[in-house]
């Protein structure tokens, strides 16, 4: 047996406050070590990283959901009672549920609804001096989302009902009036979704059969009843916010595009599929999730190191995308490293590790690298625009993170 190297702080909180993003990744190094033990919000937690630690952090067996994620963190970011927070055979039918509305047929025509957003868009961007990126995106895709998933969305509540998706997320890592915000925002969330699932279940409102309202509304649990109202209303959110949450990543691209602007031409030239490469250098090098959380289920050993259930164990996924063991370089964006990439669904994770059907891989992160593909040909393809000066800096201590200006762009046009 190998004792856990320790954290000498009594308890870490406002250290990861102060690191974010960076917090396990800088522990590592000062520790000599890929795995610690540490207190978190004074419970103890182990931090670990790396290939071999996410094969065994997404080890269903080993691992439970249950339990791991902060109340104050259900209250904003997730809700109560999704699928984040389930094991066994409900997590696996409550899983089923979504992939079953991210099939070709089904992302495909999520991307139709965004395309005919993007050029509504740029109608409205060329009459206007400049416009925020970030905030654009977020209800451009506000309104792709609600448009494929059958929720009625009215011109009026557009912006509102944006802004809340984008609070939500927003108040994760947060403190103060960030989490208040997100707070209030979900409680907005869940009364408006829980009245639209209340009205589709009695025939009020009538939904396609296959979209995301429709699927929600009418699932059945093991016990072969619906969901409860809330659960159902947090669960189509849960298609809802992810998908707003692209913004972040859209608005990484563009920054990327500006700051690299040789992959413009490159893209451009048509050589090779530098678009996706792109794509999933952004998702790699640009911070989105800094790190989950799981339970230990049961005793075992790895490594020589003893897990004893009921453990939270939290894993570094932002310092795994910037490891040199996994990765070459990897603080330069080089897309073409994924030329040759074997796809090991243990180190480009982002968006979690491990498989989607069952385990506890996003089920929408294919729909978030075609929404990004897509917003890669307008932003050059389609328009031309200039970027201003700005504040571009983004801080890694501020969990999410965005840059300051949420991008600006000014003197929009459309390419013929």
């Amino acid at each position: 047996m190998t004792t856990i190297p320790k954290d000498k702080n009594f308890d870490s909180s406002l250290i990861l406050l102060r690191d974010g993003y960076e917090f396990i990744q800088k522990k590592r190094e000062k520790l000599g070590t890929d795995i610690f033990r540490t207190r978190l919000m004074l419970k103890k937690a182990i931090c670990m990283s790396g290939k071999e630690a996410a094969e065994v952090f997404y080890d269903t067996e080993k691992f439970q959901r249950k339990g791991a994620t902060p109340k104050r963190v259900q209250k904003t970011l997730f809700g109560q009672k999704g699928v984040q927070t389930l094991d066994n055979s409900a997590h696996r039918q409550r899983k089923e549920m979504f992939m079953s509305l991210m099939k070709p047929d089904s992302l495909r025509g999520f991307l139709e609804i965004q395309r005919s957003y993007w050029e509504k868009y740029i109608d409205k961007w060329e009459k206007e001096e400049q416009i925020i990126l970030f905030n654009e995106a977020q209800e451009l895709l506000c309104r792709a989302v609600c448009t494929w998933s059958g929720v009625p969305l009215r011109e009026e509540e557009v912006q509102q009902r944006a802004r809340d998706f984008g609070a939500m997320v927003d108040a994760f890592g947060a403190i103060g009036p960030r989490h208040w915000r997100g707070k209030q925002a979900r409680k907005r969330a869940e009364k408006w979704i829980g009245n639209l699932i209340k009205e589709i279940r009695n025939g009020k409102i009538h939904v396609e059969k296959g979209t995301a309202a429709h699927t929600i509304a009418f699932h059945r649990e093991l016990d072969g009843k619906f969901l409860d109202t809330q659960v159902a209303a947090v669960e189509l959110i849960n298609v809802l916010r992810p998908t707003v949450a692209i913004a972040s990543y859209i608005t990484f691209t563009a920054l990327a595009l500006h700051r690299y602007p040789q992959y413009k031409k490159k893209i451009l030239s048509g050589k090779g599929n530098l678009t996706e490469m792109l794509v999933q250098e952004v998702r790699r090098f640009y911070p989105f999730t800094p790190m989950v959380g799981a339970i230990v289920r049961k005793d075992f050993e790895w490594k020589g190191y003893i897990f004893k259930p009921g453990t939270l164990v939290m894993l570094d996924i932002y310092g795994m995308l910037h490891d040199p063991e996994l990765w070459e370089d990897p603080g330069e964006f080089y897309p073409e490293r994924f030329i040759n990439w074997d796809g090991n669904p243990f180190t480009l994770i982002p968006q979690g590790g491990g498989e989607h059907l069952h385990g506890h891989r996003c089920a929408g992160e294919w729909l978030t690298i075609e929404s990004m593909k897509q917003a890669v040909d307008f932003l050059i393809n389609r328009i031309t625009y200039e970027v201003p000066d700005q504040d571009l800096t983004f801080s890694l201590s501020r969990m999410p993170t965005l840059p300051s200006s949420g991008f600006i762009l000014g003197k929009i046009k459309r390419l013929p």
